[in-house]
């Protein structure tokens, strides 16, 4: 029941996003894990659709922030404003204040600005003048950055980063796609024609379905030794935090779920981590000039770390 229904929304994503089912079901999968993706991929690959589809399909609050370096964090929070009628001061809530907010190249803003997301992205809450305000669930922030243009950009620290579940990288349509692309786009614009196909209020009961998907003590073990290799590793200069190993084990659960699941496998673990471990790691200079990356240490430790037995599979 709860697959099929995630499956709509795949299926309407589809419509929009021509050969790109993984990263649907990535994102798809963070949305219901409650965390966050970052998005960082060269121009025009389709990354803003991706979003709006994902937000149309599932009939939520769309809101978009563009990152400038002159932005200030009033324009991403919000702002209280005097209301001399009911001399008293109104908050005016910033675009942060969304069900689904496409954070476009967030690297582009100032350090000060990004931070201003921190609170939001880890608590759903944001604070103004010291009054805390809740944002409405759910509340999913899918960011971009443009990995090849550094100047004028501000490198996301990694505080900031360790508050993404995901990073995704879309990379560009096969020839076959492209060209399905160009026919579907001749006479229409795809977007335009996605209707819903999921409720917010449904989307809020899958999210707590996630939580009841199980998850055995072996593969919790699995996970933490996973994340152990990475802090251990000697090329790795700073591994996954604490943070970065509840992040892997609810994704899985979500994933799990997306599958028809109701119950997490190895085989779920070693397909999530690299997408959970890869913004999460910092390499020693020694890595990079022997030209280790950090797709190889991730594969390496995958590799390394002995797959416990599918013990709730087997029953």
């Amino acid at each position: 029941m709860h697959a099929q229904a995630i499956n709509k929304v795949l299926e309407n994503i589809d419509h929009v996003m021509i050969g790109k089912r993984n990263i649907s079901e990535l994102s798809v999968t963070a949305l219901l894990a409650g965390g966050h993706v970052l998005l960082e991929d060269v121009p025009g690959v389709g990354k803003t659709m991706m979003v709006k589809a994902l937000a149309k399909s599932v009939g939520a609050s769309f809101k978009r922030i563009q990152f400038t370096p002159d932005l200030l964090p009033s324009d991403v929070l919000g702002v209280s404003i005097y209301n001399p009628k009911e001399m008293e001061f109104e908050f005016r809530p910033g675009p942060i204040v969304g069900n689904i907010v496409l954070a476009d190249e967030i690297n582009r803003t100032s350090p000060k600005t990004q931070a201003a997301l921190l609170e939001s992205m880890e608590e759903a809450s944001l604070t103004v003048d010291g009054v805390t305000i809740r944002i409405p669930q759910p509340f999913f922030v899918m960011a971009t950055q443009n990995p090849i243009e550094y100047e004028g950009t501000y490198p996301l620290p990694e505080a900031q980063l360790d508050r993404f579940l995901f990073k995704l990288r879309m990379g560009y349509p096969k020839r076959v796609e492209e060209v399905d692309v160009l026919a579907r786009a001749e006479k229409s614009v795809p977007i335009d024609a996605l209707e819903t196909v999921l409720t917010v209020e449904e989307l809020r009961a899958l999210q707590e379905a996630v939580k009841t998907v199980e998850v055995d003590a072996s593969i919790k073990y699995y996970i933490v030794d996973c994340v152990a290799e990475t802090r251990d590793n000697p090329y790795v200069y700073l591994g996954v935090s604490p943070r970065g190993s509840l992040a892997l084990m609810k994704a899985c659960q979500a994933y799990a779920l997306l599958k028809g699941r109701t119950y997490v496998t190895p085989d779920d673990v070693k397909y999530l981590a690299p997408f959970v471990f890869d913004h999460r790691l910092i390499l020693k200079p020694e890595a990079k000039y022997e030209g280790i990356t950090t797709k190889e240490i991730i594969e390496r430790i995958l590799a390394k770390v002995s797959v416990p037995i599918d013990r709730i599979h087997a029953k």
